[in-house]
């Protein structure tokens, strides 16, 4: 209800909307470009996604290659990848957050994931 009993303005309340659409659209193109990373085995994988969580990197440090163990390196790959996407998660909540609130917040937005 508005104050006084008026009508909303249906020109501003589009002009807002619009608005938050254009800020989550450019925190959407920033997480793309920003990268953020993780590791695991104390270092010795090291991956780096973007904010949006594609897969950008993997560095991997010659002690972690064991030719008789192969399964532990992909454990520290998989760990690592993981790592860096819980990362790129916590950027998403950071930068979309905000923006998500104010469109209705608390989820619902189709893409977002919260």
């Amino acid at each position: 209800m508005i104050p006084g009993g008026g009508q909303p303005n249906m020109q501003q309340l589009l002009q807002q909307a619009q608005k938050m659409q254009q800020d989550l659209a450019a925190a959407q193109e920033e997480l793309a470009r920003t990268e953020v990373d993780g590791q695991a085995g104390g270092g010795l994988v090291k991956a780096t996604v973007t904010g949006s969580g594609e897969l950008r990197a993997l560095v991997i440090d010659p002690k972690a290659v064991d030719p008789e163990d192969t399964e532990t390196l992909a454990d520290l790959v998989v760990a690592a990848v993981q790592a860096a996407n819980e990362n790129a998660q916590a950027l998403q909540h950071e930068k979309l957050g905000p923006l998500a609130q104010g469109l209705g917040g608390g989820g619902g937005i189709p893409g977002l994931p919260f």
